[in-house]
């Protein structure tokens, strides 16, 4: 840290602009000046020894009442300690104003401080050593009392508002990154937390559907396999609490869906998470073996960790690519891979909540691991009554299919499943539109299932 003088720390350079400052600016500008009171303090006592770390506590933090507040809101919710409060301010403050960080720019290494250098960041990123030094300097019984405030039963964890990045291997663990979670981030500046997407430190996308349970057509046993997943999402705590079954039950759902392509596995964990408020989420396997050794863990933790606080569904679709019989080790790729899908089968057995995994083909599934599920759905192909239906079901009110369409012949002579007939129906009925007619024509539905067919390789 700069030890010149008080002057090395940066000028608080917010102003408010022709009296135009939202209610939750103002809030954040003060606590940004306490922050700034609090590091300027810190950085006089590094040239005045007279200074003591309890003179730093008495420099009161700001008081509010504007309850419309979105941060403000969250410090009534919380009733944080001094600490705690600083800490929220500390890791929030890169993400509004990353010049005040510029308090501790060094030439060399310095471990009193922490601290490291992002790759598009230009300035200095802290570390959970440079909250400790600021709040605790060389007070052994206070940087102690602070290790509390990540563990893993402190509110900035268990609500996910605050925690430290994991150091790399052999590394003391708080040289990890201190970082404020999306969603604190989110509900501190826009009052609201945005539903994440798929990106590189994220492999997950949301799932949704405007469809409902009787949009579907499912064999009866499937159906009712659907509903005991159903009911332990909306009762699997009242068990876990049962002084009886408690103690003999592991918390968390595992559920394997197989069966061919089409059949509506897909459809049905956005159905399951749909009937029971719960977001579903669609791990990309193409993205869990990262090129970067050590970033796939570290990618998955987050997710199961940020699944496990919103009581989010991961479906893991085509999970034979990554669940199936282990390969061989031929190269170091092989080894780390091998390695990560290790992991990734720990933190499945260990999650708490729902996770469901699909495939094509069962039989390509490690035998040993089909024994971890508690529940394993088949979805065949339907059958020619279930077809029926669902050519029924498909075609639009306002463009049906003509009325001299047999639909029960189609249904005995074509074995299609659910996503294929969806196909048919869409693509004819766009064709409707498009030759300006107000039905779906035979001549349409054979080259729409024409055209599905040989997709697959197969002929009318």
């Amino acid at each position: 840290m700069n030890n010149d003088n008080e002057s090395e720390i940066p000028a608080f350079y917010f102003k408010v602009v022709d009296g135009n400052e939202s209610i939750n600016a103002r809030v954040i500008r003060k606590e940004l000046e306490w922050l700034v009171n609090i590091i300027r303090f810190r950085n006089t006592m590094q040239n005045d020894s007279s200074l003591s770390i309890a003179g730093l506590y008495e420099i009161s933090p700001p008081e509010f009442t504007e309850s419309r507040s979105d941060y403000y809101s969250l410090l009534k919710k919380y009733d944080f300690d001094f600490a705690g409060r600083f800490t929220l301010i500390f890791s929030l403050a890169i993400h509004i104003v990353p010049r005040l960080f510029d308090a501790f720019k060094f030439d060399k290494p310095r471990t009193e401080f922490g601290g490291i250098s992002g790759k598009n960041h230009r300035g200095f990123i802290p570390t959970g050593e440079t909250l400790i030094f600021v709040l605790a300097g060389n007070d052994l019984n206070l940087r102690l009392e602070l290790l509390k405030l990540f563990d893993k039963d402190h509110v900035f964890y268990k609500d996910n508002l605050v925690y430290l990045e994991t150091a790399p291997q052999g590394e003391p663990e708080l040289s990890g990154v201190l970082t404020a979670s999306p969603d604190f981030i989110d509900l501190a500046l826009r009052g609201k937390v945005r539903k994440p997407d798929l990106r590189p430190d994220f492999p997950a996308k949301l799932l949704s559907t405007e469809m409902e349970w009787n949009d579907v057509v499912l064999t009866g046993t499937t159906r009712s396999q659907l509903s005991e997943i159903e009911l332990w999402i909306l009762h699997n705590q009242l068990l876990l609490a049962d002084p009886v079954m408690g103690k003999k039950l592991k918390p968390g759902f595992r559920a394997l869906f197989y069966g061919p392509p089409g059949t509506g596995k897909t459809l049905s964990a956005c159905l399951i998470g749909k009937k029971t408020g719960r977001d579903v989420y669609r791990v990309d396997l193409s993205t869990i073996v990262s090129k970067y050794i050590g970033e796939t863990e570290k990618n998955l933790a987050k997710l199961f960790d940020r699944a496990s606080r919103k009581d989010w569904i991961l479906f893991f679709d085509e999970a034979d690519a990554l669940f199936g019989k282990r390969t061989d080790v031929n190269d170091s790729h092989d080894r780390y891979a091998n390695q990560e899908v290790s992991y990734l089968l720990q933190r499945i057995e260990y999650h708490e909540g729902l996770v469901i995994l699909a495939t094509n083909m069962k039989n390509n599934i490690d035998s040993a691991f089909l024994r971890r599920f508690q529940s394993i759905v088949y979805f065949p192909m339907p059958k020619q009554e279930e077809r029926l239906l669902l050519w029924k079901k498909a075609f639009s009110e306002s463009i049906p299919a003509d009325a001299g369409i047999d639909l029960e012949e189609l249904a005995r002579k074509y074995e299609l499943s659910g996503s294929l007939i969806s196909n048919i129906v869409s693509h004819t009925t766009l064709r409707a539109f498009h030759e300006k007619g107000r039905v779906v024509t035979f001549t349409m539905l054979q080259d729409g299932i024409a055209r599905e067919l040989a997709k697959e390789g197969r002929t009318l």
